[in-house]
């Protein structure tokens, strides 16, 4: 699961931030020491950093251009500094996007998205192809393909979608919000009718492999993937 690491000293502004963030699967690390910045950043390893400006002690530009000297994971900064030149300092200091305070939550998480994609997805320089495996079941996202031994069925993208983020929270729930936003970002309006069809035509794809029963409705929350398939029939 892609960690995000959340640098900013209003403790309200993080907390909302970080419950927002998780719930579309993510994990997040707050940061409550600014002086230690850098020493939690190669703690955690993540795989993004969502940045402030005005920090206690030294500033985002000052963290950023630290972060720099050690790794390339993208870099947003969060901050109410509406100026130009405060925009332009952010990215000749190493930030990748600006986002400015007050913001929307959605895009704050399209922006996350887009930056993940573009440093590990199948933009990424060097991409290998990317394999999602839960005890022996291989989903294969790019060919949108999912197999089980010797036993393999072609999916749709949203099909994709849906198996992908079951199979990233496996063994917790993922919530109807989340998988809703996964869906919606392929650009097209998704409602949940639409959740449900595309539910019913998984576990449909799951019964070709021999898979019963696997999905489990979660009342008032969403979905979670459970094993009832024999895990060592795999690859």
């Amino acid at each position: 699961m892609q960690q995000i690491m959340i640098v900013e000293d209003d403790p309200k502004l993080a907390e909302l931030l970080e419950s927002y963030i998780v719930k579309y699967g993510y994990d997040v690390h707050l940061v409550r020491d600014f002086n230690r910045v850098i020493e939690e950043f190669h703690q955690i390893k993540p795989d993004l950093v969502l940045l402030d400006i005005n920090l206690p002690s030294y500033d985002g530009y000052y963290w950023c251009r630290q972060i720099r000297l050690i790794s390339t994971c993208p870099v947003l900064f969060i901050s109410a500094r509406a100026g130009e030149m405060d925009q332009i300092m952010a990215l000749e200091n190493g930030g990748d996007d600006y986002i400015t305070k007050p913001f929307n939550y959605g895009v704050v998480m399209a922006k996350i998205r887009s930056q993940l994609r573009r440093a590990y997805g199948e933009y990424a320089p060097g991409h290998q192809e990317r394999v999602l495996q839960v005890q022996g079941l291989v989903l294969l996202p790019e060919r949108l393909e999912l197999k089980l031994g010797t036993e393999r069925v072609t999916l749709t993208r949203k099909e994709t979608d849906i198996m992908e983020s079951l199979m990233e929270r496996y063994p917790r729930v993922s919530s109807r919000d989340a998988l809703l936003e996964k869906l919606w970002d392929d650009q097209s309006y998704v409602d949940e009718n639409t959740l449900n069809v595309n539910i019913t035509r998984v576990r449909k794809k799951l019964q070709e492999l021999g898979v019963e029963e696997a999905i489990e409705t979660v009342r008032g929350t969403g979905y979670k993937l459970n094993v009832t398939w024999n895990g060592e029939a795999n690859v």
